[in-house]
Formats: C-alpha cells, structure tokens, sequence
C-alpha cells in the first residue's frame, strides 16, 4: 500500500519508519508545506492507500476537511479536535469516506480502559481520579486518552465525577494513572509509554485496515479486528 502521512513530528516519523518496516511506500508532508489543508486536493489523495495524521489540534480539522470531502480513507492520532467529530462524522458519511480515530493507538491503553470500566463498576463508594504527564510541547490538556479514561469509569458509574491532574514536562510519551480512594485503602492502575512506537504500530495497522473500508470508527472499537 501507499500511505501519505501528514506531520513530521515525532510520531509522524515514526509512523513513516513502521510502514515502511511492514512493505508500505510512504510520503510524509509537514505542517510548513499544507497550511490550512492546502496540499490535499483530489487528485493528490487518489495515489494514496490512507492517510494517516499525526500534526496539531490546529492543523487537523483542516486535514480532515479536504481529506474526507474526497472521499479518502483516514487515520488520526492527533487529539484536541473532538468538538468537531459530529460534523466530520457527517462529511466522512456523505462522502463514503473511510475514518478510524482515537485518543491513543496503543494496544495497552486499550486494555487500560476496559481494566477502568470494570473496576468504576466493581469499587462503588471510592473516589477516582486521574493524572496524565505528557512532553512539554503537548499542546492539549487534558489528554484524549485522560478524557477516554474519564469517559471509561463515569459511564461504568453514574454517580462518579473524575478529576484530572494534567502535567506538561520533558519529553514523556505518556503516563495515565488512576487512583481509586477511600479513607481506609487505595487501588492504583498505571500506564507509562517506554517510546511513541507503541502509538506508530497501531496507526499503520489502522490504515491497513481502513484503506478497503468506508465509515467512521473509533480505535478502541475496532483494533481487536486488525490481522
């Protein structure tokens, strides 16, 4: 497959190195060279397999704008831009575009938050919260993988309100920790990311898995599915 992957950051290049690991050719193009979307016109998106965005809450509703509206098949690992999902939901629907999104591509995060679900439902009367470290040039906070965690224990338990403690330093991938207290015991859960490859393996296999498909799908939803 040929994959177009927009963001030369971090995980971008990572993405790039991991698709061509598994056969894929790849072209990668930086925020400095598509301000605003203005690389992606149809013609363009028609060589490409999927695209695969990792840039800036800032750059990627623009991205999503011009990739759906051609009816292109899309990955995003960017977070901060879920205020917007309906009406991307919608334009990726018209156009029988093909999306799979979510907060974090990697495989344990997904254990993390079904591991959340089901102890907000087996520990009623503990206090939950949430802290999240990520590098200091993320520019979201909380993170989408803090506010899924959020989403995973007040949905198992109505009656929960979860805090989130964000904190932005050095070059950290990621750490999510949950805390569940009462006054006589405590129960902890802790995710820490070694590196970002974690997040590239599951974005490629996303794109492999959406190139043939049309709809839009969240990553938790449909991982389990990948070959």
């Amino acid at each position: 497959m040929l994959f177009l992957v927009l963001g030369r950051g971090k995980t971008g290049s990572l993405v790039a190195d991991v698709a061509k690991e598994r056969g894929h050719g790849v072209r990668v193009i930086g925020e400095e060279a598509n301000r605003d979307g203005s690389a992606i016109t149809a013609p363009f998106l028609a060589q490409f397999d999927a695209v695969i965005d990792f840039t800036t809450p800032e750059a990627v509703v623009p991205n999503m704008r011009a990739c759906l509206a051609t009816g292109a098949h899309m990955v995003v690992g960017t977070t901060g831009w879920h205020a917007h999902l309906k009406d991307l939901r919608a334009l990726a629907v018209k156009r029988e575009a093909g999306l799979v999104y979510g907060s974090n591509f990697s495989i344990g995060v997904q254990a993390l938050y079904k591991v959340a679900h089901e102890l907000a439902k087996a520990a009623p009367g503990f206090q939950f919260s949430i802290q999240e470290t990520h590098h200091a040039e993320k520019k979201d906070a909380p993170s989408g993988t803090a506010l899924s965690l959020k989403h995973a224990l007040e949905s198992a338990n109505p009656h929960l309100s979860v805090a989130i403690e964000s904190i932005r330093e050095g070059d950290s991938p990621g750490i999510h920790g949950i805390e569940a207290r009462t006054e006589n015991e405590v129960i902890q859960l802790r995710h820490e990311s070694f590196s970002r490859r974690g997040f590239a393996e599951g974005a490629v296999r996303a794109a492999e898995w959406i190139a043939t498909r049309q709809g839009v799908f969240e990553f938790q939803d449909v991982y389990e599915q990948f070959d």
